[in-house]
């Protein structure tokens, strides 16, 4: 039906005739004289309907927005004053010769050529007409256009593409499973994978060596944000491989991706970071580096002061007392810190000490704030040399349990970063590494794993993990670009000796750990090599590179906030027959009041 795409007419066909197709994007009279903008997912380019053929201008009369068309005509040059630079199309026109009106579009909810922000709940229940917008369009070309380059990427390096169950068992370790009840099998469920971890881990074990999947992964998790109930992974596994070649090999891909959608080349290598080092100058484990704030340690100085709100996390083995300087921070107003105190209280904090800078050299009495008389002249000089503080600055300080104070003032470093125009341009990708193996949950008395149970720690013997699991340092690697976490994974657990004590020292009995993962411990007694992987975020990925504010504007359908398809009305409820073939029965819903 059509010999080019819109987008593709130029000026090396001029005097050529092209058939096109696609839909209204726009249509203006100008003195007898019809212009249509027709739009396809390449481009726009502009139709002249020309009064001198009646038959065809009186079709044109009828065009409305989003009328599907087809249209055979010469190209020509626009007159000269009439080019549009912008469009790739923009120097040239086609003189219509034949009209189709393929198909009429009633009156619309909203315009497609209008590139505003849009409510999202009309947008996705319409998200056809969304997808539509020539912004929703690129960005979904340059998710196609991504995905090409990494399967080209890895498919050039000895990746296999191996598909991996979407029925399983269900094993739930963090968020909450995803059940699907079995007819065949009744009162039993599979559940929908969280990710493919443990396959491509049993794919190491079947000497696959190098595997890789653009692969579909649910959670039922509590939503926020940008969180998804479905999403998309770029998953990955490689055998006989240490950390330090697997994040050599990722940065070359991520290179090549950025070089080849954006054209931006990123520097070699990424810096790498320890956990430790960027919780202690960030409060964080995902840094922004292009915001130049830091947290700067106050423990060691405010144990002596006679102020509890200072001194008593000082004192607490498990407190932090730090202070963040905002450049040029003396400008803010009242009204601008209490709402950066009420911004903190969100994470926990219980209020936001400042002192602003007006005169370095005249000590205390060049101090504003009301915690200053709290405070020997030795602490403020310690503050003033450690923050570098100049003359006009604000001094924010944090002082609560440590993860308290790292929630609370890690927000508030990017907060204030992009408030106040910190945030350098470009991109900062950094790798963060040497996480710990565990963390303490005290609502559950118990070790839980910081990434996942297979993930292996740096000592070899599992004595060593069992005896000191809070100083114990695990395999595993973040890639954070930009503040965002993109991308992890970790160095596996090869041995089944390491991965039972670990299963243990989570709370795994030995029948439990049977039970759920049995087929797992076999096969690493079967003969399983060293190996380890990652997992890219591939939603997160593209919407930072195409500058979206969510994972749901380069999702083709994605789902609301409350997990539900606006589009289709899912979920919905099903019909008796079906819940009796699977042998569930629905408990009635209390009636409210």
């Amino acid at each position: 039906m059509r010999s080019h795409y819109c987008g593709h007419v130029n000026e090396s066909l001029a005097d050529q005739r092209v058939e096109v197709c696609g839909w209204v994007h726009r249509r203006r009279d100008h003195g007898g004289v019809i212009f249509v903008d027709m739009r396809d997912r390449e481009g726009i380019v502009q139709v002249v309907f020309d009064p001198a053929a009646p038959e065809i201008f009186a079709v044109a009369e009828r065009i409305r927005s989003e009328f599907v068309l087809r249209v055979k005509g010469r190209v020509r040059p626009r007159p000269t004053g009439t080019e549009n630079p912008n469009l790739p199309t923009g120097r040239v026109e086609i003189i219509c010769e034949e009209l189709e009106i393929l198909n009429r579009a009633e009156a619309l909810p909203f315009q497609v050529e209008d590139e505003a922000e849009l409510n999202e709940e009309v947008r996705l229940r319409y998200r056809y007409l969304d997808l539509r917008r020539p912004l929703m369009q690129r960005r979904l070309m340059m998710r196609a256009h991504a995905t090409r380059v990494l399967r080209r990427f890895l498919d050039d390096r000895g990746f296999l593409d191996i598909e991996t169950p979407m029925l399983t068992k269900s094993t739930p370790e963090g968020a909450r499973d995803y059940l699907v009840p079995s007819r065949t099998h009744p009162g039993e469920f599979f559940a929908l994978p969280q990710s493919p971890q443990l396959f491509k881990q049993i794919l190491m074990m079947s000497g696959m060596d190098r595997y890789y999947q653009i692969v579909r992964c649910f959670r039922d998790e509590d939503l926020r944000a940008d969180r998804q109930p479905e999403f998309t992974q770029l998953d990955m596994e490689m055998s006989f491989i240490d950390e330090d070649q697997i994040m050599v090999l990722m940065e070359d891909m991520i290179r090549e991706l950025f070089a080849q959608v954006l054209e931006v080349p990123l520097h070699s290598p990424f810096p790498r970071m320890t956990y430790a080092e960027s919780m202690h100058r960030y409060g964080i484990d995902r840094p922004d580096l292009r915001i130049p704030l830091e947290l700067v340690e106050l423990k060691d100085v405010m144990g002596s002061v006679d102020f509890k709100v200072f001194s008593a996390p000082a004192l607490d083995p498990h407190g932090r007392v730090v202070a963040l300087r905002l450049p040029a921070g003396g400008e803010l107003t009242r009204k601008e810190i209490d709402e950066y105190t009420a911004y903190v209280a969100r994470y926990g904090a219980k209020g936001l000490a400042y002192i602003k800078v007006n005169d370095i050299h005249a000590g205390r009495d060049g101090m504003q704030s009301p915690i200053v008389k709290f405070l020997p002249d030795g602490v403020i000089a310690a503050i003033l040399e450690r923050t570098g503080a100049q003359n006009g600055d604000l001094i924010f300080f944090g002082a609560d349990k440590a993860k308290v104070v790292n929630e609370s003032m890690g927000a508030l470093r990017v907060k204030i970063g992009h408030d106040r125009g910190l945030v350098e341009r470009g991109w900062r990708p950094v790798w963060v590494i040497d996480f710990p193996m565990f963390e303490w949950d005290a609502k559950e008395n118990r070790w839980m794993a910081l990434h996942h149970p297979f993930t292996a720690p740096q000592v070899s013997n599992p004595e060593d993990v069992a005896a000191d699991p809070g100083n114990c340092i695990s395999r595993a690697y973040d890639m954070v670009l930009n503040g965002t976490e993109i991308g992890g994974g970790s160095i596996r657990i090869h041995r089944p000796e390491m991965q039972q004590a670990v299963f243990r020292l989570l709370g795994i009995g030995d029948e439990e750990a049977k039970e759920k993962f049995g087929f797992l411990l076999e096969a690493l007694s079967l003969g399983c090599p060293p190996h380890g992987g990652l997992a890219f975020g591939l939603d997160r990925l593209v919407m930072l590179m195409s500058g979206a504010s969510s994972i749901r504007d380069v999702m083709a359908f994605p789902k609301t906030q409350s997990a539900t398809c606006l589009l289709t009305s899912a979920p919905s409820p099903v019909a008796d027959v079906h819940l009796r073939e699977l042998g569930i029965r629905l408990r009635k819903q209390a009636e409210p009041g």
